[in-house]
């Protein structure tokens, strides 16, 4: 059993994260991830309304009895959703967690501290973790340039941000981007942080709702199959590689505006992708970790091997490293 700052704050048994992802975070996912004693997160937006999610928490509900998250994530938009009533319902169902993510959370931190919910934010950079700390928010997810996504402006790597952000944060951390397995988790705790966030390696389980196809070609995938669209616009996304982002990459080389490829960027497309299986019909988020995903397991039996294998780790290949487990190993 690994336990952390993480498992002890948040209240689960290991220390790993399924974040919000678009279209995927739904209950029957959340459920398996919480059931597995991690921590899993129902995505508020994939939600048409408010009175959809309150469904789909009772839905999650019906399936695990373990706690669970909703992630909430504030981005700019003409016509924005209405948050303060995803917020409200959040709060009303009872959920005690909230992962937060996206522009300024704390109209949002305020109102969740008030009623108990602790506040996850994720963020990008050393600097924006900071600000949110200073909110009051409860725990930092930092999440790396290697993740799915938006990674921000800044392209620092996890090896690097990881450590920075575990030299000035106080609370709980856990790292994002990047991570697959046990390796991952050792690598993330030796660098100052107490736990890991997973989504690309989440959409790639038995219990993910997507289309099999896609979790074939994530598993066919390496880590050079993602694309960084809407560099020109300061608006990077890291996606899967395929027929539409490399259109749009090129189109942004040529000066495209963001009204001149939105309609090939539209989540309507995207959805479509995790529905009928066809990964060229629209931009999908994926990570550069598709290179560590060789296999489609169920959620319990992926959280079991990370956590086996990473004490395994721990105890036998670094313990033997040291001066005294390197005698004890030589006799």
């Amino acid at each position: 059993m690994i336990k952390t700052r993480f498992t002890e704050a948040f209240g689960v048994e290991h220390p790993i994260v399924q974040g919000g992802m678009q279209w995927v975070g739904r209950a029957e996912l959340v459920a398996a991830v919480a059931n597995a004693g991690a921590l899993g997160m129902i995505t508020a937006l994939t939600q048409p309304t408010p009175e959809d999610l309150a469904k789909e928490i009772a839905r999650c509900r019906e399936m695990t009895d373990k706690p669970f998250g909703v992630n909430l994530t504030i981005l700019p938009a003409i016509k924005p959703p209405p948050y303060a009533e995803y917020r409200r319902v959040i709060i009303e169902s009872g959920v005690k967690i909230v992962e937060t993510a996206g522009n300024k959370p704390q109209e949002h931190v305020e109102e969740f501290k008030k009623h108990g919910v602790k506040v996850l934010h994720k963020c990008t950079s050393v600097r924006h973790a900071l600000s949110a700390e200073r909110m009051g928010v409860d725990g930092i997810s930092i999440d790396g340039f290697e993740c799915a996504g938006h990674p921000g402006e800044d392209d620092t790597p996890g090896l690097v941000l990881i450590p920075a952000a575990a030299d000035k944060i106080k609370i709980p951390m856990i790292a994002s981007g990047g991570f697959a397995d046990a390796r991952g988790l050792v690598a993330a705790l030796a660098l100052g942080a107490d736990g890991i966030n997973m989504g690309t390696r989440f959409m790639c389980t038995k219990e993910s709702p997507i289309h099999q196809a896609v979790k074939e070609k994530i598993v066919a995938n390496d880590e050079r199959s993602t694309d960084l669209i809407f560099r020109t616009l300061r608006n990077t996304s890291r996606v899967a590689k395929n027929a539409i982002s490399q259109q749009v990459i090129e189109l942004e080389k040529q000066g495209a505006t963001f009204e001149q490829v939105k309609d090939l960027v539209a989540g309507s497309r995207g959805k479509m992708v995790y529905v009928n299986g066809d990964t060229d019909e629209g931009v999908w988020s994926a990570g550069m970790v598709q290179g560590l995903i060789h296999d489609i397991p169920s959620c319990a039996e992926l959280v079991s091997r990370i956590v086996r294998e990473a004490e395994a780790i721990i105890r036998g290949r670094l313990e033997a490293m040291t001066s005294g487990g390197a005698r004890e190993a030589a006799e």
